[in-house]
């Protein structure tokens, strides 16, 4: 043990030598710096993911809105076979998101009824979460005219004879490193396209080859 006539001079010694002065203003300002990096990456990975997601809603409104089989001397057909390849193609647009186990797409035909009403004529859903459209199910203004139609602020409307392929994207969201920070949320993304050229609207139609429809 130092005597008191040695610890002084010690001390004073310790005060002067200024050798490790880097290696403690790192040791104190390495948390901070840890914390604005991951908090960055954080933020960067939520931007990014929120235009992954409103690329995917647009991709399968453009993508339904074009799927057709051409059928000789009628209007072409839209198939339970042209959803689930729509489908496909977008799980393979986010298959490193898990997006079947926290993310769910619906697909709905906005169309008029006989009343010149908004009309949700059908509905197919991708994605094992339980999330429900915000404006309404299959069937939703089958009759009347008081269902307003589909999309927010403003609610988007359709024109008869047309129809309309309104996709919602519904994401559960979970942060990478701040949880307490960045909640566990769900991310919501809208899009909407007109139905290309002639299609015949009266259903969904499942000849060969005859799938499982993806209902909701």
């Amino acid at each position: 043990m130092l005597k008191r006539r040695s610890l002084f001079p010690l001390l004073r010694r310790l005060a002067r030598n200024t050798s490790a002065v880097t290696v403690v203003e790192l040791g104190v300002s390495l948390p901070f710096v840890m914390v604005m990096a991951l908090g960055s990456m954080e933020m960067v990975n939520l931007g990014i993911l929120h235009v992954r997601l409103n690329q995917l809603a647009i991709s399968v409104a453009d993508n339904a809105s074009r799927a057709k089989q051409s059928v000789v001397g009628g209007a072409p057909m839209f198939r339970e076979f042209d959803v689930n390849q729509v489908f496909t193609g977008a799980a393979l647009s986010v298959e490193d998101l898990n997006f079947p186990v926290n993310g769910r797409v619906i697909l709905s035909s906005l169309e008029t009824n006989s009343s010149g009403g908004q009309w949700i004529h059908w509905q197919r859903c991708w994605g094992s979460n339980k999330y429900v459209s915000r404006y309404g199910v299959q069937g939703t203004g089958s009759t009347g005219t008081s269902f307003a139609g589909m999309g927010q602020p403003t609610p988007i409307t359709v024109e008869s004879p047309y129809a309309m392929m309104y996709v919602e994207v519904a994401y559960n969201y979970q942060p990478l490193f701040f949880g307490t920070v960045f909640k566990t949320t769900v991310i919501r993304k809208d899009a909407a396209m007109y139905v290309r050229d002639d299609r015949d609207l009266t259903q969904i139609y499942n000849p060969a080859p005859a799938v499982t429809p993806a209902t909701c």
